[in-house]
């Protein structure tokens, strides 16, 4: 038999590797899908992380939860919009993420899309109602961040 430990461990490292092989068997283990790593990470935000789309979506399948944060704060949907991909994005959002939940330092998902120069992330986030008007600890806005980064065409898109 296997420890819990062991199975959590194995859960952190398929999900980093994108191993669907692997991931399904820990599925059928009922290995917990929303444990943390020592900084916090789940398995769903690790695999969103490295652009691990079908890894996500099993893991959201077998009860991942889309809106956990990491100790920072972080959620999944906060990494892929740090990152730059709108496919897992989707996916998240599409499950249920909150596109309005903020880290430990007041920011966004669609705070990082601006900054980052991830537009496409950004125009996908207002379409699906984020919240342009949230304030980081900063006292700093979305469009505040954006101009701030230079972003122009992002600013366009969130004064539209």
């Amino acid at each position: 038999m296997i420890d819990s430990n062991t199975l959590e461990q194995a859960t952190i490292h398929a999900a980093r590797l994108g191993n669907l092989e692997v991931l399904r068997e820990l599925v059928a283990r009922n290995a917990n899908m929303n444990v943390q790593d020592d900084r916090g990470y789940t398995p769903l935000i690790i695999a969103c992380y490295n652009n691990h789309r079908e890894a996500a979506e099993l893991l959201l399948d077998a009860g991942a939860d889309v809106n956990k944060q990491d100790f920072g704060g972080n959620s999944a949907l906060m990494g892929v919009c740090f990152k730059g991909y709108p496919d897992i994005a989707s996916l998240l959002i599409g499950r249920g993420a909150d596109l309005n939940l903020q880290h430990g330092n007041g920011g966004t998902a669609l705070m990082f899309a601006a900054m980052f120069g991830r537009n496409e992330l950004v125009k996908l986030l207002l379409e699906h109602g984020a919240d342009r008007n949230i304030l980081d600890f900063r006292g700093m806005s979305v469009v505040d961040l954006a101009v701030q980064q230079g972003n122009e065409e992002a600013v366009a898109l969130l004064q539209a």
